[in-house]
């Protein structure tokens, strides 16, 4: 998304930096595939800024957008916007498809945490 003062938490990935940002990553990441043409993609990504404030450096959270990164959108099967996707040791752990309360968002999140 547009980087704004939500988002000083959120880092942008693209197809080049992906591996190296997501995949090497020593804790899990959640990727935020979006589209400047997508509206709930920008309610998702005001909670997820808020909460990468939240999570601190537990969890990273990074954006990337799928019009102008389509190998990343097509190597992990991105269809929809928004997309979620956590990864831990460079693995695909969990997803989320479409916009959801930042409650919800938060409660997924913190269960690749635990244990």
């Amino acid at each position: 998304m547009p980087q704004d003062t939500h988002q000083s938490r959120l880092t942008a990935v693209t197809d080049e930096t992906f591996a190296a940002t997501v995949l090497a990553s020593p804790v899990p990441v959640v990727v935020d595939f979006w589209a400047e043409w997508c509206p709930p993609c920008r309610a998702v990504s005001i909670h997820l800024a808020e909460l990468a404030e939240e999570f601190g450096d537990a969890l990273r959270f990074v954006t990337l957008d799928s019009d102008e990164n389509p190998r990343s959108t097509r190597a992990y099967q991105v269809m929809s916007m928004p997309t979620l996707l956590v990864f831990s040791d460079g693995e695909v752990v969990g997803s989320i498809v479409g916009s959801r309360p930042k409650n919800h968002l938060r409660l997924s999140f913190a269960r690749h945490l635990e244990g």
